[in-house]
C-alpha cells in the first residue's frame, strides 16, 4: 500500500483481534494501535460491579479511542487499530444499557460526548470483523490469554454482546459510512502456523479494496 491507510478490527472479547493487528502490523508494516485495555484504570473494578462502572469505563474508552485516532491523522504511515471507535457506542454502550447497568440519561450523555468528539475525527478505511459463530470458543480463548479482569466474564455477557454485532457492518456502512469485511474466525486458531496463514492469505484478498 503506498498511500496511507488505516485499518481497524472488531469483533467480540476473545475473537482474536489484538493477534490479528500484530500479525497485520508486522506483516505489512503497518503503525499498531493496541487496545487500551491492559492499563485501563477502571477495568477491575467495572468486572467487580457493572452497575457502578459501566458508564466510567465507557467514557475512558471513547476518550483513549479519540486519542488514538488523532494520533493516527498525524502519522506519516499506514495504521492498523485494534478495536474500532465504533464498537464502544454501537454495542457495548447500547448493550449496557440495555441490561440496565447504564441509566437513560448516562446512555444519552455518552452518546452526546461520542457525537462531540467524534465529530472531526479520521475515519477508517476499512473494518476487518473477525467473527466468531461459537460463544464456547471465544471463552476458551478468554480464559487461555489469562487476563485476571475477564475470568469472570460468562457465556451469557458474551453471547449478548454477539447479538449487537449481528447488524454491526450494516451500522458501519449506512450510519458512519466506514466499509466493513467480515471474516469468520470461528475454527481459525491465528496464533498457530496454520491459522496465521490463513487468516493473513483472507486478508490479503480483501486489502485490493484499499487499492
Amino acid at each position: 500500500m503506498t498511500v496511507k491507510k488505516f485499518i481497524t478490527l472488531a469483533g467480540n472479547i476473545g475473537c482474536g483481534k489484538t493477534t490479528a493487528a500484530k500479525l497485520i502490523s508486522h506483516k505489512y508494516g503497518l503503525e499498531l494501535f493496541d487496545e487500551p485495555v491492559i492499563d485501563n484504570r477502571f477495568l477491575k473494578n467495572y468486572y467487580a460491579n457493572m452497575e457502578r462502572w459501566s458508564f466510567t469505563l465507557q467514557m475512558e474508552f471513547l476518550i483513549r479511542r479519540v486519542e488514538h485516532h488523532e494520533l493516527i491523522s498525524t502519522v506519516p504511515k499506514a495504521c492498523v487499530q485494534d478495536r474500532s471507535l465504533y464498537e464502544d457506542p454501537e454495542i457495548f454502550a447500547k448493550y449496557l444499557h440495555g441490561l440496565g447497568k447504564m441509566t437513560d440519561d448516562e446512555l444519552n450523555l455518552y452518546f452526546e460526548y461520542f457525537d462531540r468528539l467524534s465529530n472531526e475525527l479520521i475515519k477508517p478505511d476499512l473494518i476487518i470483523y473477525l467473527k466468531v459463530d461459537n460463544v464456547d470458543v471465544l471463552l476458551q480463548r478468554i480464559r487461555k490469554r489469562g487476563r485476571k479482569e475477564e475470568q469472570s466474564i460468562t457465556h451469557e455477557f458474551l453471547e449478548g454482546l454477539g447479538g449487537y454485532y449481528v447488524s454491526f457492518p450494516q451500522v458501519c456502512k449506512n450510519k458512519y459510512k466506514v466499509d466493513v469485511i467480515t471474516l469468520n474466525v470461528t475454527d481459525t486458531d491465528i496464533r498457530k502456523k496454520e491459522g496465521k496463514q490463513q487468516l493473513l492469505k483472507l486478508i490479503e484478498s480483501k486489502l485490493a479494496l484499499l487499492e
